[in-house]
């Protein structure tokens, strides 16, 4: 094992105890993985724990998504591999069952093109838009189908009754993103019954145009 996939091992395992630690995912909840320089994924066993991943023994799979090597990897791997496969740019997937997104997958009358309002300029400038994908059983290979459909343009999405799938060009810009999406949905769902501002489409162009996603 080469020492730059010692240091993305315990780096993985690192973020997810912060993750844990701090309620973001609960038990065996959620799932993690990050993409070598050869194109292998390592990845988060089925019915781990963020909170006590040991290193050697994550998931490692080949750059078609078979696994290779390490425990058996999560029934979720679809889900990473959609976003790899369609985003080149992407080296890290965080799929989380945090609170505050949860719960707004569980809202009635989401807009689908986009789950939560421009309430703030980070949420434009790290996720852009957030779509939905209709509610399909964990495991399910067409949520993999679903996100793909959507990953050209997107680097995050949220799975109806279950949580986000967020992508980033480091693992620790995918856990940052996923922290600023869980930080807007919970201001979202705070302020709805008090009412809010949002930024105009002008100031979400200007962050488009100085910030793209792609």
């Amino acid at each position: 094992m080469s020492s730059h996939e010692q240091t993305l091992r315990q780096e993985l395992v690192d973020w997810a105890k912060s993750m844990f630690n701090r309620g973001y995912s609960s038990g065996g909840a959620g799932n993690i993985s990050a993409r070598l320089p050869d194109g292998c994924i390592i990845v988060t066993p089925t019915n781990s724990s963020f909170g006590d991943l040991v290193p050697e023994r994550l998931s490692k799979l080949d750059a078609q998504g078979n696994w290779i090597d390490g425990d058996k990897p999560t029934k979720e791997v679809s889900m990473h591999m959609a976003m790899y496969l369609q985003r080149p740019d992407c080296q890290a997937v965080v799929h989380l069952h945090s609170p505050w997104l949860t719960a707004l997958s569980c809202l009635p009358n989401l807009d689908a093109t986009n789950c939560l309002p421009p309430i703030t300029p980070y949420y434009v400038m790290r996720v852009g838009k957030l779509p939905l994908i209709e509610y399909l059983p964990p495991g399910d290979d067409r949520i993999g189908e679903e996100i793909a459909k959507l990953a050209p343009n997107h680097n995050a999405v949220l799975l109806s009754n279950h949580g986000p799938v967020v992508g980033g060009k480091t693992l620790r810009q995918a856990f940052f993103n996923a922290e600023e999406l869980e930080d807007t949905a919970r201001l979202y769902i705070t302020l709805r019954p008090h009412g809010f501002t949002t930024l105009t489409p002008e100031q979400v162009q200007e962050l488009e145009s100085r910030y793209p996603q792609k």
